[in-house]
């Protein structure tokens, strides 16, 4: 989704930067990329903030690497077990350690990736924490009876998530949508999975060995540091770590040829829901359909497009209206969605959605519009790198799709280059209504 700040704060960001010759650029700073002959990759972006250093391990796991049936939820599992410690760390080691630093940590699964972080302040601290966190990922301990006792928790996770009628809304689109692709689960899995969890320990030490592996992991570093002292302290901690070479081949998906349709009964009163999806592009930072759909989706689908000021505002039929078109490395879903007021406007909501979209085909946008989203992108864009957090958990999404920071330049170049018409002919070429995936969502009528 794209964000506006104000553009006096983004001007003051991009004056400040540490590069001025490099102002014309979206991601302004200077990085390193060096690869361990275990093929673990450093991406190192050291800034003039003083004192704060981030530092991000990005494995490449997440519910696309789930393509066995009956295994969905591993990437997730694993990030709960990556916090239980090693035998030389244990947790209780590892929380005291963070706690004596000041540090924050956490971590998050997505679709293609898992994501740990160390935020914290002094470069006389940085060895440690390498040292501290290369044990953590190489040496990460936990027998059958810790899974037993696992499991359970993320089974909680599971029904406090799907207790969210967007978020069953959400599942069951994805499980409709997809008919081969491992994105047809979400990160959490499927609850008859999670419940097998206690039976599949060696199966979890397969995924380890396969994903866990340095020829899968990218380590980013944000901050006040010197590069070569971060890199003799990589090339100590992590070379022992053994590579795994295992490739991993996601089921292709094969082309939609007629509209899915699918109902969720809620069990008690909630407002109707609806999604309409259409099959998209994978990212890229080269071929410029991706972007062209980012400013498509902003023009027609923000609080300020027409058709928002329509639905939600003049007529009050629905309460939001939304439009995602998240970046992945496969193709995705291309979604919008809406909360309406009353279960009888669902079909009224869903059909003005499909005549914006035919509009889109016939009608070029106005070049000024599209002039002033690609402004505001680049100013969201530059409110998010304010920080040193702000840089790495920003390229950290990034990284994983491209590995380089560079492909935030050549992304932004990207939307520099779309015009009217190519947004027509994305519009042509993905909002094809046999494609098309629309779920609804409503509750309280005892069904």
């Amino acid at each position: 989704m794209l964000k506006f700040i104000s553009i006096g704060l983004a001007l003051f960001l991009l004056s400040a930067s540490p590069l001025p010759s490099q102002a014309s650029k979206v991601f302004p700073y200077e990085y390193k990329i060096e690869e361990l002959e275990n093929g673990l990759k450093v991406v190192s972006i050291p800034l003039p903030n003083p004192h704060i250093i981030s530092y991000y391990t990005i494995v490449r796991s997440g519910s696309r690497n789930e393509v066995e049936p009956g295994k969905s939820g591993f990437a997730h599992f694993f990030e709960h077990m990556m916090f239980k410690g090693t035998k030389k760390v244990p947790r209780a080691s590892y929380d005291e350690f963070l706690t004596r630093l000041g540090a924050g940590t956490n971590g998050y699964t997505t679709d293609d990736y898992t994501c740990y972080f160390v935020v914290f302040a002094g470069r006389e601290n940085l060895g440690k924490v390498v040292e501290t966190e290369a044990d953590r990922f190489i040496n990460l301990y936990y027998d059958e009876e810790m899974l037993k006792t696992e499991a359970p928790v993320i089974e909680g996770e599971y029904y406090a998530s799907v207790s969210s009628p967007d978020r069953r809304l959400a599942e069951l689109l994805r499980d409709t949508a997809f008919e081969k692709h491992s994105y047809k689960h979400t990160t959490l899995g499927y609850l008859r999975d999670i419940l097998d969890m206690p039976h599949q320990f060696e199966y979890s030490q397969l995924y380890k060995q396969r994903f866990y592996a340095p020829d899968n992991t990218i380590l980013l570093i944000a901050g006040d540091f010197d590069h070569d002292e971060l890199m003799a302290y990589v090339r100590k901690y992590y070379s022992s770590w053994q590579r795994s070479d295992y490739a991993l081949v996601t089921p292709e998906e094969p082309p939609q040829k007629a509209p899915k349709r699918a109902h969720y009964p809620w069990p008690t009163q909630t407002l109707p829901r609806l999604a309409v999806a259409f099959h998209g592009p994978a990212y890229s930072d080269e071929t410029i359909d991706k972007a062209a759909l980012d400013l498509l989706a902003e023009i027609s689908f923000s609080r300020s497009s027409p058709l928002y000021q329509k639905l939600v505002i003049e007529e009050q039929k629905c309460q939001t209206l939304n439009a995602s078109f998240p970046d992945r490395r496969d193709p995705h879903l291309l979604t919008f969605s809406s909360i309406v007021k009353k279960d009888e406007d669902l079909p009224y909501v869903e059909e003005e959605i499909f005549k914006e979209l035919e509009r889109l085909k016939t009608e070029a946008v106005p070049v000024d519009q599209l002039a002033d989203i690609k402004s505001n992108l680049k100013y969201s864009l530059a409110n998010e790198l304010g920080t040193t957090d702000g840089v790495a958990g920003t390229m950290a999404f990034y990284i994983n799709l491209a590995t380089d920071p560079g492909t935030l330049n050549r992304l932004f170049g990207l939307y520099e280059k779309v015009t009217p018409e190519d947004i027509q002919a994305v519009a042509r070429k993905y909002f094809v209504k046999t494609a098309s995936t629309v779920i609804t969502l409503s509750g309280g009528k005892g069904q």
